[in-house]
């Protein structure tokens, strides 16, 4: 069983990131960058079908960066 340090290391260790506002989003996006899969909670359901379409409502989250790691299931958003 591989420790967390190396499920970091190897970028393995699934990320959860709760609230997706001004710093969740751009948390959840970087860790998504960094090769990690990241789920997004937020309790907004239009934030959710937002984001999963790859639309950003933060403006210092271009749709570019958002949109590859939707498409990619890098990046997941629930409730």
């Amino acid at each position: 069983m591989s420790t967390l340090q190396d499920k970091i290391a190897n970028c393995s260790a699934r990320v959860a990131v709760i609230g997706l506002g001004y710093v969740g989003l751009p948390l959840a996006v970087g860790f998504a960058k960094a090769g990690f899969r990241v789920v997004g909670v937020e309790m907004d359901k239009r934030k959710v079908i937002s984001l999963n379409t790859g639309r950003s409502y933060i403006k210092d989250v271009a749709d570019a960066d958002l949109a590859p790691h939707v498409q990619t299931g890098f990046l997941q958003v629930t409730t």
